[in-house]
């Protein structure tokens, strides 16, 4: 048996002989490599968090300790170390581990993850919350360099530096977010780490001269004197913490060295820790962006399975056809080029093309500082990302009726990456939001459709909402606001986007069994075109099926309006509810949550049978 398969307990993981923690190192690369294979999963940061991760877990106890990691997509080994190895046959599938921590998974897991730039502050509140209540545990939190681009965490750095509470930031310095890192922060970064024979040598001053206090405050004393005289400190030094590095983060012995020591100096320190994306792996090392989250491949190979055309690979060229022709186009993205179907737009226009790094709040605005000044910025960002501008969507584009249109990416449910990253509150945010006009393509003909009307023919700010992946059996054709398909009778079915797919199913289903209903496929979701809509529906009963949340959604606003005018129109949504939607493919978690062909079919035909 490996040494991997024998770790059931962190007693297991302490029991382990330091000389053995690089065999363990490679056994978890091992299994990282052959199980994602299978399932999929976020590769390029696992193996290259590997060694950080059994550190980590040997200095720290996860189940009394707070480990808080940024994002969460860094975790795997983490897992693997605290018991859940037997649940990666299912990774990021229904009824398996999650890909992100997960606190209802385990207790081990000290706080949810899966949007950055958090987990600094996240991890002082917990250290505070130590001190007030008296209780005795350890707090790090686990912050990578592309993290660092977003605000956020240097609220975060800035409030821990100061408060001298005993934590320790480790900072996962790859180079790399998604791919490169863009910014001040990735200069500064590349300039440290030429520095690691420093960090040597400060650790063994300390454990020297340290020992004689009288001695070691008198030379430190003159040291910071003569440091602020002669020498630049780095930003991390300014904002209060004891800055520690680099260090090799594929050393495990060195690593559980360096964290031992930042805990117990009882003060803010940031350690600042060197690895690669993708180690062990040839593949991912040289290409981490392209196996950064990852469907199954060949673990011989690396070869990765070949997906059809997609809504952001469409959007994207779209786009890039829409800029040829017209020079006031830009692109703004928030760290997600590849994602969001921009690597093409940012070849063939890169001085029109921005990359805010994960700062979606800082995309916002600028997109608004464009607008203002007559370009037609068009910000491509994901659904669930979107929900960290909302400020900047009120303020910095609404209150001046701003001309910015939005690439809401991977709208919907996104499947496996869960909870974190579903998008099904923008179309209640979204159209909160005064002004705001809100387009829904089903196919990719509509999306070009829809976005040349978003650029060309709707005022102050637009958004064109798209799911993750590929079309449907819908085929466009008619008016883009609103299509009805049938004329039947005896209820409306009205849906959204690639709902149609699911709505047009359940009107067959339907029809063998008796009960003739219609279709009535909106295009644009904010506004409502309301009279148009009330037209169309042709019976009092209507049931709204929409992958969103209930709150905000058509449905709700639908019922609203039909109250509103005094008609006597009984609605039935179906959504997403109030809750929160967990991991699964889409498919499952349609059919779980109440929304698929065969959830819509029972529910026109209760309310067609139903006279009361």
């Amino acid at each position: 048996m490996s040494i991997l398969e024998n770790i059931k307990s962190r007693a297991d993981l302490l029991a382990v002989p330091q000389e053995k923690l690089g065999e363990l190192c490679g056994e978890i690369r091992a299994f990282l490599i052959g199980s994602l294979s299978r399932t999929g999963g976020h590769l390029a940061s696992n193996l290259g968090a590997v060694e950080l991760s059994v550190a980590l877990d040997r200095v720290y106890d996860p189940w009394k300790d707070r480990i808080v990691f940024d994002v969460g997509h860094q975790c795997y080994t983490h897992k693997l170390l605290t018991g859940r190895m037997a649940g990666f046959d299912k990774l990021r599938h229904s009824g398996g581990v999650s890909g992100f921590p997960k606190p209802g998974e385990s207790g081990a897991d000290a706080f949810i993850a899966g949007h950055a730039s958090n987990s600094v502050a996240v991890a002082l509140g917990m250290a505070r919350a130590r001190t007030l209540m008296g209780a005795d545990y350890d707090v790090a939190a686990v912050i990578g360099d592309g993290a660092l681009t977003g605000g956020l965490a240097y609220e975060g750095l800035s409030s821990a530096g100061q408060s001298g509470e005993p934590m320790v930031v480790i900072l996962n310095d790859n180079a790399m977010s998604i791919r490169t890192n863009v910014g001040g922060m990735a200069r500064l970064l590349s300039r440290l780490r030429v520095r690691p024979a420093y960090f040597d040598f400060k650790r063994r001053y300390r454990q020297t001269v340290g020992r004689i206090k009288p001695v070691y405050n008198a030379i430190h004393a003159v040291k910071e004197q003569v440091k602020g005289a002669i020498l630049h400190s780095n930003v991390f030094d300014d904002m209060g913490f004891y800055y520690l590095g680099p260090v090799d983060g594929h050393d495990v012995n060195g690593l559980i060295s360096a964290l031992s020591w930042a805990r117990e100096m009882r003060v803010p320190v940031l350690l600042h820790v060197i690895t690669r994306k993708g180690r062990g792996y040839p593949a991912a090392e040289l290409h981490p962006d392209k196996y950064h989250g990852v469907g199954p491949y060949d673990p011989l190979t690396g070869e990765l399975k070949k997906s059809g055309e997609s809504f952001s690979g469409v959007f994207g060229r779209e786009l890039t056809r829409l800029a040829a022709a017209d020079g006031r186009i830009a692109a703004i993205t928030a760290a997600m080029a590849d994602g969001t179907g921009l690597t093409t737009f940012e070849k063939r226009f890169p001085e029109r093309f921005f990359d805010a790094g994960i700062a979606e709040g800082g995309a916002v605005a600028m997109a608004a500082g464009m607008a203002k000044q007559g370009m037609l910025p068009v910000a491509a960002i994901y659904s669930t990302f979107l929900q960290r501008a909302y400020d900047q969507l009120i303020h910095d584009v609404s209150l001046l009726g701003l001309h910015v249109v939005f690439g809401v990416d991977r709208a919907g449910l996104v499947g496996e990456d869960g909870e974190t990253h579903h998008g099904v509150f923008d179309v209640a945010y979204l159209s909160s939001v005064p002004g705001m006009t809100v387009y829904a393509p089903a196919s990719f003909a509509e999306l070009r459709d829809m976005l040349h009307r978003a650029l060309y023919e709707t005022d102050g700010p637009a958004a064109v909402r798209y799911p993750r992946g590929g079309e449907g059996e819908y085929v466009s054709g008619g008016a883009l606001d609103l299509r009805v398909f049938g004329s039947g009778a005896d209820a409306a079915i009205v849906c959204y986007g690639t709902m149609v797919n699911e709505a047009l199913a359940a009107q067959r289903l339907l029809k063998a069994q008796g009960v003739d209903a219609r279709v009535v496929k909106l295009g644009r979701v904010s506004p409502l075109p309301a009279g148009e809509l009330f037209a169309a529906l042709g019976a009092g009963r209507v049931v709204v099926a929409e992958e969103a949340c209930a709150a905000g959604g058509v449905g709700e606003r639908l019922g609203a309006a039909a109250a509103a005018r005094g008609l006597g129109l009984r609605v039935k949504p179906l959504n997403l509810g109030c809750g929160i939607v967990g991991q699964g493919t889409a498919a499952e978690l349609r059919a779980g949550c109440g929304i698929d062909a065969a959830a819509i079919a029972k529910a026109v035909k209760e309310l067609a049978e139903d006279e009361g």
